[in-house]
């Protein structure tokens, strides 16, 4: 594969988090990093004992997975909001017949067309990317109505803490809107808990990913509890079809991540991680 752009321009943190992926059996993610890595050559290092870099891993692992879990079998039409450099799309068009829009910020978009050129195969269904604000309510609009005749589902992975309480609050209007009129359903991956890892030496080791966090204050924009959640989207029409049942031993980063850690962190994790702090939930619009 050739490189016909400039990679450089992709955010450290985006990068960061592809590069992680790519220690996973995520579509894809291997072959991209290589791509933005050129002409360095990339290969994952399987070797890292830094359990923050694993615990990561197996995390974002978990959440891409739990999107795929979640969407129904005859699911055709599928909208993913705020993708950033995730090929869901690209690798469902590849196995079935789908009309899959994927979207993000322009910038972002114009950086992961040439990526997308050259990592497409034959596709059995229809893949584009698309440049999108997701608040941007004529725009999103405009695609959805580029979409076939039926239910839509609305997927995404990385958005919701990014986005303040009103805007939140808009961008459930817009979904529920479009819900109403087409049927389908919205599954979000962003359901989090205003909680942190644990405190914990051994487990900052690799984690690259807690500075920009902070900086960003991303905890801010998350929910306090699984209760509160619920009921700001039930406020906004919106209740659980279904909920992600994670399964952590099929994680292929499991194994990396025990192998990094001490007995004892192993010990202090069960002693200090109790109750989950992420769901995934299948979303559909409220029938009162």
């Amino acid at each position: 594969m050739q490189q016909t752009r400039n990679y450089n321009t992709i955010s450290p943190s985006a990068r960061a988090l592809l590069l992680m992926k790519a220690h996973t059996t995520i579509p894809f993610a291997r072959e991209a990093a290589k791509l933005i890595q050129d002409p360095e050559p990339f290969e994952p290092d399987f070797s890292n004992r830094q359990p923050g870099f694993w615990i990561r891993v197996m995390h974002f692992e978990a959440r891409y997975w739990s999107i795929n879990q979640l969407l129904p079998d005859d699911a055709t039409n599928i909208l993913e909001l705020s993708s950033g450099f995730s090929f869901r799309g690209l690798a469902l068009a590849t196995d079935r017949p789908v009309y899959y829009i994927d979207t993000d910020l322009p910038d972002l978009i114009a950086t992961k067309q040439p990526l997308v050129a050259a990592l497409a195969g034959p596709l059995r269904g229809h893949y584009e990317l698309k440049a999108l604000n997701a608040l941007d309510t004529s725009i999103f609009n405009s695609i959805v109505s580029g979409f076939p005749a039926g239910p839509l589902v609305i997927v995404n992975e990385g958005l919701l803490m990014y986005l303040g309480m009103e805007e939140k609050r808009q961008l459930c209007r817009e979904i529920r809107d479009v819900l109403a009129e087409r049927g389908g359903y919205w599954i979000t991956a962003d359901v989090y808990l205003r909680r942190d890892l644990p405190e914990d030496e051994e487990l900052s080791r690799g984690d690259t990913l807690r500075e920009f966090l902070e900086q960003h204050r991303v905890k801010d924009n998350m929910f306090e509890s699984f209760e509160e959640a619920e009921a700001f989207f039930a406020s906004e029409g919106l209740v659980i079809d279904k909920e992600f049942e994670p399964d952590y031993m099929s994680l292929g980063s499991l194994p990396h991540f025990l192998a990094s850690c001490s007995p004892e962190l192993l010990q202090r994790l069960r002693a200090n991680m109790s109750g989950k702090m992420h769901t995934t939930w299948r979303l559909k619009v409220s029938e009162r």
